[in-house]
Parts: structure tokens; sequence; C-alpha cells
């Protein structure tokens, strides 16, 4: 593996300012710094990237699956309503870690219900900016597995 891509969705351009005493203080330039480190660190290139739009996280998604290269989402809102996403990790066969800050289990019920944990292979919340890093060991570890995406 050469690639790590880490994609985020809307409104986390705003971490750091954006009710912090849900999502924390870290910056989302703050994260990629940490994580970027992590990454040269094992000889991997970071590809982070953030956008509002949900065609670009689609299309971000389905580069990465075809290139057979993992991915890191945070989709944000797009979590819950994004069948589009769904379609895209399914159809690229993209090998995805689903991550948020919260514990979106223990928050409004409309955030309870995940569009792209049916089809990641895994997915880590509750641990603020740590989720991120959780999520990048078990890449970094091989603990992936891209055969799960064949069910």
């Amino acid at each position: 593996m050469n690639v790590v891509h880490v994609l985020n969705g809307p409104n986390l351009n705003l971490l750091g300012i954006r009710e912090p005493d849900i999502y924390g203080a870290t910056t989302l330039a703050a994260l990629e710094a940490r994580l970027s480190a992590t990454c040269r660190n094992r000889g991997v290139t970071l590809n982070f990237r953030q956008s509002n739009n949900e065609g670009d996280l689609v299309n971000w998604v389905q580069d990465a699956g075809l290139a057979g290269e993992p991915v890191i989402l945070n989709a944000g809102a797009y979590t819950h309503t994004s069948i589009a996403l769904h379609d895209a990790i399914k159809g690229a066969r993209a090998r995805v870690i689903e991550v948020h800050l919260s514990n979106v289990h223990a928050r409004e019920r409309f955030r309870r219900h995940s569009f792209i944990a049916p089809v990641a292979e895994g997915v880590i919340l509750g641990f603020g900016a740590l989720s991120y890093d959780l999520a990048l060991e078990a890449i970094l570890a091989g603990g992936t597995d891209s055969e799960s995406l064949t069910k």
C-alpha cells in the first residue's frame, strides 16, 4: 500500500470552531498534520481532502476504490443520507473505514442510521480526533479485508 485517502464531508472544515463540546478543539489542519506525520513515518502517502459537496466525495471514493487504495471516510451528515456514497463504495469495491468524532448513537435519532456502515469494513466512532488515528492504524496494520465487500 502506497497511499491512504482520508476523505472528510460537509462542515468538517469547521473543526475546532463548530461545537467544540461535541467535536473537540482539534482543527482539520492539525488532524491532517498528525496523520501525515504517521504516514510519512510508515512510508505511506496521505491524500487528505475535505468537501461540502457530495459529488466530490463520490468521485474521490470511486477513484480510490478503483485504484485499490484504502479510504478513511468521515462523510459527516452524508453518512445518514447518501445512497450515492453507499453505491460508490460498493460499486468501486472501495476499502473504507467509516469514522466519526462523536458517538452518533448517543445523539439525535437521525444520526443513528448510516448508509456507509453496511459497505464499510469497519466503523470507529466516539473517540474524537483519535477515531482517525485508530482507523489509520487499522489500515497500516493490514486490518482491513477487501473480501468483506463481496457480500
